[in-house]
């Protein structure tokens, strides 16, 4: 290996798209925006954008349309949103990568599942 040049099987290593939690508190909801990749590495933001729902007590969205990954994290996350909540969470434009989790675990039976199409 030459100096100052990475070893070569890490030049193509592909990193993904670090996630994010926006929450928005509208007069009639609090939408809650997912991107990038939903992993443990945003448990604090899920929990914050958790108790800040719950703390409004509006009716939830979650826009999960820019989600590209999304774990056991992600999936918690919702269950928790789910059952805190004392309105049906809506999850808008869903992926399809969120919906197949959403039917493996079976998560989507708690929660109202816009279909955009």
């Amino acid at each position: 290996m030459r100096e100052g040049r990475p070893p070569e099987s890490t030049a193509s290593v592909v990193l993904g798209e670090p996630g994010a939690v926006q929450v928005l508190v509208e007069p009639d909801r609090t939408r809650i925006v997912l991107s990038g990749e939903v992993d443990a590495d945003l448990g604090a933001e899920l929990a914050e954008a958790t108790a800040e729902a719950e703390r409004q007590a509006l009716p939830i969205e979650v826009d999960t349309r820019h989600v590209t990954f999304m774990d056991s994290s992600g999936v918690a996350f919702l269950a928790r949103l789910s059952i805190r909540s004392p309105h049906r969470v809506r999850l808008l434009r869903v992926p399809p990568t969120v919906r197949f989790l959403l039917e493996v675990t079976r998560i989507g039976e708690l929660l109202d599942v816009e279909n955009d199409e």
